[in-house]
């Protein structure tokens, strides 16, 4: 099988820990509608399937987590007369993608090896968690490109960075090293040079996750994100539909339960 016929995305399961591995290393896992497609297969199945707690989205290789879209493709699909694109992803292949999946409910744990440029980074900046090696680099350099960070990028960097500083990066399609995305909260952790040590870091996040209490988990996501653009006396009052089906689960009653007992709950997701 050609690199060109293989599939672009791989996706497995494991111990309530779904892993998406976006896998065109020769191109530094460059998105093209075909892996578009994909992925939009690979995040409807997370939501439906009550048995993944949590995900991790990584790249194939050492080099890059992903350099964002396939500008071949573009420059090809521009010379066919395909109309170029603008924010957003609806009425192509694979909307909504990540980027636009705001009532995902389970956490994203981005796993950031090497670049995360372009639709790369915007993919991390979706995500809820992100560990970066030590060689991570983070740019959204479509101002040089004649673009703009349509998946979200721009709306997202100047939601998670301070204005003037997001502005210099989006202006200017700068990059941002591992330790800057650090100091200015973009990622929970980088890790050491030490071999190994990404996959030990990402693996204790998703370990914590998963020792959490699913409905808990969904339903704190659902009201942080909700919750971000308001008034403090808005968001106390909105309904959320996670925290509805947790305040009436099981679950709610055998975490006291367990804690009571003095041993480690055992969570049904009900």
């Amino acid at each position: 099988m050609t690199a060109a016929d293989r599939p672009r995305v791989r996706y497995e399961k494991k111990d309530h820990v779904a892993h998406v591995t976006l896998d065109r290393p020769e191109v530094l896992n460059a998105m093209d509608l075909r892996m578009h497609e994909e992925l939009a297969g690979v995040w409807d199945d997370v939501e439906a399937d009550d048995d993944i707690r949590a995900v991790v989205l990584t790249g194939a290789g050492e080099r890059a987590f992903s350099v964002g879209q396939d500008l071949k493709e573009r420059s090809r699909l521009d010379g066919e007369g395909v109309p170029r694109t603008t924010f957003g992803s609806r009425g192509l292949p694979g909307w909504p993608r990540l980027t636009e999946r705001f009532t995902l409910s389970k956490p994203v744990v981005a796993r950031v090896n090497g670049y995360a440029l372009g639709g790369g980074f915007e993919l991390a900046l979706a995500c809820d968690l992100v560990i970066a090696s030590h060689d991570a680099v983070f740019a959204l350099p479509e101002a040089r490109l004649g673009l703009v960070p349509g998946a979200g990028g721009a709306f997202r960097l100047a939601r998670q960075l301070p204005l003037k500083t997001a502005m210099g990066y989006l202006l200017t399609g700068r990059t941002l090293d591992a330790a800057t995305a650090l100091h200015f909260g973009l990622v929970n952790e980088v890790a050491d040079e030490e071999e190994g040590d990404l996959d030990r870091r990402v693996a204790a996040w998703t370990d914590d996750l998963v020792r959490s209490a699913p409905l808990s988990v969904r339903a704190i996501k659902e009201s942080v994100m909700r919750s971000l653009d308001q008034p403090l006396e808005d968001a106390f009052a909105t309904r959320y539909v996670w925290e509805e089906r947790r305040m009436h689960s099981e679950d709610a009653v055998e975490g006291p339960r367990a804690f009571a007992e003095k041993r480690a709950p055992v969570w049904s997701g009900r």
